[in-house]
């Protein structure tokens, strides 16, 4: 039975045989699509960008929301951003019904394929292979694979510890996973190829002696002696930071240190509550993991890797929805971090983290997440996959007036679609939810299936 949520089977035309070239005359591109929502999946693509770029690849770096038609990927950034902040509820219920269906509804997928032609025209003709660092992008290449449209391979970069569905697209080639955890829930997902080839950080996350941490203390203006634990809450600074903050404070485990990100107006907050060490956006992160004794998050994305390289202990503790409590579970049962579900247990656990046996466990279980080195990493592996094949054949005059027809179409069903996103997200704000997501849910139907297409892009 087809899933609903996921990408249709199609059957790929036929392979087109590579035009020999002269290997000494053939370059080493990669491109790398991604997206700006938070920080996390563009902070993977730059550091696969920099280890590419060191082994003489030339890296094109792409922004799937700056591709999608009409300019309609700041309204999904700032849907996305204004749900997580003003109706965390409703972005629950979106990431659990996702979930459950095994991917994306209509709308998502009408406006992924409205940007396939647009992503198709950004890739270089000379790129040998192609990595997604966003679910969304996946999607876009994994159809384009499929379709025959895209002649090199594609591989998926999973930036979360936990895989919601959404991830695995058909039509991608391998899918490269930090641990076990993750590479086996894409197994389950679907992903045929899956391959654990560890996390990619900035190599300025490294683990520090004494003398580095007293250096990066005196450098923020932090006690030099007492015990430190970083709160951190993505770049947006979402979640119940404050709240967490006081609680950190008040237990007494360890003074609270905290980033709101871009959320300036929190940090202000923070101070106003007595938080003394509250911050906006930090440049220097490495640093303040170095003064750290401990990282406590909400959200289980690239933060998290980046405390694992530098050796600090993880805490997970009131997670945003969504993809936050299932990367703290993801994240626990690796044994890599640990969640604390119950407040009550904030004070002990903290206190183990600091300077018991279980910190110690922690920082050896992260940094064995980079036992095998770069030269065997993600980047290495997609290195591995370069291979070269010729561009794709222009469509012809009528191909191209059935895409302009297509893509008028469904550029204006996409923007209807997030057109009525953003109304709803002001309208879950303002309305009793329980009732509102009952008719929301009706309205979006995620179990519907979805319309199949055919190789013209027309409904079957």
């Amino acid at each position: 039975m087809v899933n609903p949520g996921r990408t249709l089977p199609r059957s790929a035309p036929a392979a087109v045989p590579p035009v020999p070239r002269d290997a000494a005359t053939v370059p080493r591109r990669v491109a790398i699509v991604s997206a700006s929502v938070g920080a996390g999946h563009d902070g993977a693509a730059a550091e696969l960008e920099r280890r590419l770029t060191a082994d003489g690849f030339t890296v094109d770096r792409h922004d799937l929301l700056d591709l999608l038609p009409a300019g309609l990927g700041r309204a999904v950034r700032d849907g996305y951003h204004r749900m997580l902040v003003a109706a965390p509820w409703a972005y629950q219920r979106l990431y659990a019904g996702t979930e459950r269906v095994g991917g994306s509804g209509p709308a998502a997928r009408a406006l992924l394929r409205a940007a396939e032609d647009r992503v198709l025209r950004a890739l270089h003709p000379d790129a040998g292979a192609i990595v997604s660092t966003y679910p969304g992008a996946s999607r876009v290449l994994g159809n384009l694979r499929l379709a025959g449209r895209l002649t090199v391979p594609v591989a998926t970069y999973l930036t979360d510890f936990s895989v919601h569905p959404l991830w695995v697209a058909d039509g991608v080639d391998v899918h490269l996973a930090a641990h076990a955890v993750p590479a086996a829930q894409a197994r389950a997902a679907g992903a045929r190829d899956v391959r654990v080839r560890g996390p990619v950080t900035d190599p300025r996350f490294h683990p520090c002696d004494a003398l580095e941490r007293a250096r990066a203390r005196a450098r923020f203006g932090l006690p030099e002696n007492a015990p430190l634990a970083l709160l951190v809450a993505g770049s947006w600074g979402v979640g119940p930071v404050r709240q967490v903050a006081r609680e950190l404070r008040d237990c007494g485990a360890a003074v609270p240190v905290v980033v709101c990100g871009r959320n300036e107006a929190l940090a202000r907050q923070l101070r106003a509550d007595g938080i003394t060490y509250s911050y906006g956006w930090v440049d220097d992160m490495p640093g303040l993991m170095h003064a750290a004794d401990v990282l406590v998050q909400n959200a289980g994305g690239l933060t998290s890797l980046e405390a694992f390289a530098a050796g600090l202990p993880v805490a997970s503790y009131r997670c945003i929805p969504g993809h936050g409590p299932a990367n703290a579970a993801a994240l626990d049962e690796a044994g890599v971090a640990v969640w604390i579900q119950d407040p009550a247990d904030l004070k002990g656990v903290l206190g183990e983290l600091v300077g018991g046996p279980l910190g110690q466990r922690q920082r050896e279980a992260g940094l064995a997440l980079f036992a095998p080195g770069p030269a065997d990493g993600p980047a290495a592996e997609i290195a591995r996959l370069h291979h070269p094949g010729p561009p794709p054949p222009p469509p012809g005059p009528g191909r191209r007036r059935r895409l302009r027809t297509r893509r008028l179409a469904v550029t204006g069903a996409a923007a209807c679609a997030v057109w009525a996103c953003a109304v709803g997200t002001g309208v879950v704000t303002t309305y009793d939810g329980p009732a509102l997501m009952h008719t929301l849910g009706h309205g979006l139907d995620l179990d519907r299936p979805a319309p199949a297409f055919t190789e013209e892009g027309h409904h079957s």
